[in-house]
């Protein structure tokens, strides 16, 4: 028997969306920064690079995995393209600097750590996806340390969340992004083209595999 127009269901009378639906929506997250603001933070960031530094010949970039590594790469090649830099890019991986390492429940997986060379008399800038309460990059800079003493750390951010736990700051920053501390910020390869995208996620656990990593 036909519906009636008074007992049709809402959604289909109105063309509300259904539950299902935007509960898709929201696990696809909400983007802040898609490839060509990512390209264009990035290009902004290594402009400010080379005006603050005196020496840029002495840089030295340290991506912190997983996000920060695409980020790093991408900074150096801008910096040889406006100032025709050879920027090192070293990968340092943090976990067993972690001040939290004992109080996990589960043994956190180690990265890749590949360092060119020593940091000695370099300007080192460390390169991150997404700061949050800034514990990784304070293990960064522990970490640092067993590969020289750099005359100088700076510190990339594609996003700052704030929430700071630590007195972090960060010198460049590619966009802040005020969000609620339950939420999660998180850089992941983009459905377009193999780039990039900066999302924020309605849960911890709607990373999805995309993700390439978020707040630390």
């Amino acid at each position: 028997m036909p519906l009636s127009p008074a007992s049709t269901p809402k959604s289909a009378a109105t063309g509300a969306a259904r539950p299902d639906a935007a509960l898709e929506a929201a696990e696809e997250g909400r983007v802040l920064l898609d490839e060509a603001g990512i390209q264009r933070s990035l290009m902004r960031i290594a402009h400010e690079v080379v005006e603050r530094t005196e020496h840029p010949e002495q840089l030295y970039l340290v991506a912190i995995p997983n996000g920060g590594v695409p980020l790093a790469r991408r900074l150096a090649a801008n910096l040889g393209q406006i100032a025709d830099l050879d920027v090192p890019v070293g990968v340092l991986d943090t976990t067993l600097y972690r001040d939290d390492i004992l109080t996990r429940s589960e043994r956190p997986a180690l990265r890749r750590t590949e360092m060119p060379s020593a940091v000695d008399d370099h300007i080192v800038v460390l390169v991150d996806d997404v700061v949050k309460t800034g514990r990784t990059i304070r293990a960064a800079m522990d970490a640092l340390m067993d590969f020289g003493r750099p005359r100088a750390v700076q510190v990339v951010g594609l996003a700052d969340r704030g929430h700071r736990e630590l007195p972090i700051k960060l010198d460049y920053v590619g966009k802040n992004v005020p969000t609620h501390a339950n939420e999660r910020v998180v850089l992941r390869e983009s459905d377009d083209n193999g780039g990039l995208e900066l999302v924020v996620l309605a849960s911890p656990s709607d990373a999805g595999t995309r993700a390439l990593g978020g707040d630390t």
